[in-house]
């Protein structure tokens, strides 16, 4: 059966069946958006990111690893909740504890996004890409370093349809305390 031009031509009629991990350096994108945006109370919107990103291909796993002992409890629960994520705090940088959970899951998955533009990452991409894994990067064109963006299989840029900034924290009112 001979097929016209109108229905090769339909990309929906494709179905695309890779499995994604995306593993966020929460230090770096939160620096890249509060440097972007000019104001420490914008957070990335993963409503609106997540989809983009998969582009309907399968959320495998998500894990955003972040520096420092104060991760709000809100992000933790919110991306568990919605996205079967997790959080992982670590001792200093990302660096290290991401690039062992993308080379340890490498295997198990079709693409790795990599939320960050730090060129500290040049080696893992060519790494992982060395072992057939898809890789893309997610984060701040402005921020975000061109040989890493040259090195990826793909480059999404964050914008600021990706986040939010939250109403500035109001001063509390402390009651029945006389000074």
């Amino acid at each position: 059966m001979k097929e016209n031009k109108e229905t090769q031509d339909r990309p929906e009629d494709i179905l695309i069946s890779q499995s994604v991990a995306i593993l966020i350096d929460g230090n770096n994108i939160e620096r890249s958006i509060h440097t972007e945006s000019k104001d420490t109370n914008t957070m990335l919107n993963f409503d609106v990111l997540v989809p983009k990103l998969l582009v309907n291909r399968g959320l495998s796993r998500l894990v955003y690893f972040r520096e420092g002992k104060s991760i709000s409890t809100k992000l933790q629960e919110r991306l568990h909740n919605f996205y079967h994520g997790s959080v992982r705090p670590c001792h200093k940088s990302a660096d290290i504890p991401l690039s062992i959970n993308a080379i340890q899951i490498a295997n198990k998955v079709d693409t790795i996004i990599i939320m960050s533009g730090d060129s500290d990452y040049i080696e893992l991409v060519r790494h992982l890409k060395s072992e057939g894994v898809r890789v893309e990067i997610a984060a701040v064109l402005s921020t975000t370093s061109q040989l890493l963006r040259e090195e990826a299989d793909h480059f999404h840029e964050i914008t600021k349809e990706d986040w939010f900034t939250l109403p500035p924290k109001k001063p509390q009112m402390h009651r029945g305390k006389k000074s």
